[in-house]
């Protein structure tokens, strides 16, 4: 019998930093014909799994790397992934398939997926900063993104989104440090671990142009991801259901002045994540 790890072949996976837009990207790219998901993100179908929730690693982060791998872990996991993907049409899967799994929490968890899935594949969303920081702004105020309310220490706001390592340091913070610092941190992350793959286990993607051209946009990237499409995309698309408020051009600037006060912190992450976009498509 086929181990279930094996049974996921060439697994897609999306990261990004929170409010990046993924959600919108994982539900269209989830229209393909051939492809699998749950159908939601993997948050506890990961930290159920005894050993990497943070209670379990003493409030440290969401961060998972590669000596984190077990044989049974990984089985864990990906028999859970397999037992709940479904197809466009709501069909479960067969025998070997392509998975295309999205939560914000795997920006901080390439290494741990690279050494599960060797050839999966890495999708990296860029959205602008500024819009991202208002939107994490946004997230972490109106209440609906609290991963951890009840984490230990912690002040304020119930902790919301990803928890990055030296979470610590932000208590008693404002909310517009606390979600620069969290940006960048995620960043920096991120840009050190897919530096470590191969450029044709990556994709780069700018949230901007799949707003602009979602139907060239996509059937360019479900073409270099081997799958393929078959819907016609209006420019206008329906609202991810993660949406807190509707987007549209500039939307940040009604916290114009709150996400210009933190810019300075998120810069060098934000240098670094242009040049690394900038290298991967020269």
């Amino acid at each position: 019998m086929s181990k279930a790890s094996d049974l996921l072949q060439r697994p897609i996976i999306i990261v990004s930093t929170p409010r990046s837009g993924s959600t919108f990207l994982y539900e269209i790219l989830e229209q393909a014909p051939g492809l699998f998901t749950t159908g939601q993100e993997s948050h506890w179908l990961i930290e159920d799994i005894p050993g990497l929730a943070p209670p379990d690693r003493g409030w440290s982060s969401n961060r998972l790397a590669a000596d984190d791998v077990t044989p049974e872990r990984s089985e864990a996991i990906a028999n859970e992934f397999y037992r709940q993907l479904r197809d466009r049409a709501g069909a479960k899967p067969g025998e070997r398939v392509r998975m295309l799994e999205k939560t914000p929490k795997n920006a901080l968890r390439v290494p741990f997926f690279d050494a599960i899935w060797p050839d999966s594949i890495f999708i990296y969303l860029h959205r602008d900063v500024r819009d991202t920081l208002a939107s994490m702004m946004e997230a972490w105020a109106c209440g609906a993104f609290r991963t951890y309310p009840d984490l230990p220490g912690w002040t304020g706001y119930p902790w919301s989104l990803l928890l990055v390592p030296g979470w610590q340091q932000l208590v008693g913070r404002s909310l517009p440090e606390i979600v620069a610092r969290q940006w960048a941190t995620t960043t920096d992350i991120l840009i050190d671990d897919l530096k470590t793959l191969p450029k044709p286990r990556l994709r780069v993607l700018s949230y901007e142009s799949l707003r602009q051209s979602p139907q060239a946009v996509v059937e360019q990237l479900a073409t270099s991801l081997g799958l393929q499409w078959d819907r016609q995309l209006d420019r206008e698309l329906p609202l991810s259901k993660t949406t807190v408020s509707p987007p549209r051009p500039d939307k940040w600037r009604r916290l114009e002045a709150v996400v210009e006060a933190v810019l300075p912190i998120v810069a060098p992450a934000e240098a670094r994540a242009r040049d690394f976009i900038d290298d991967f498509e020269a």
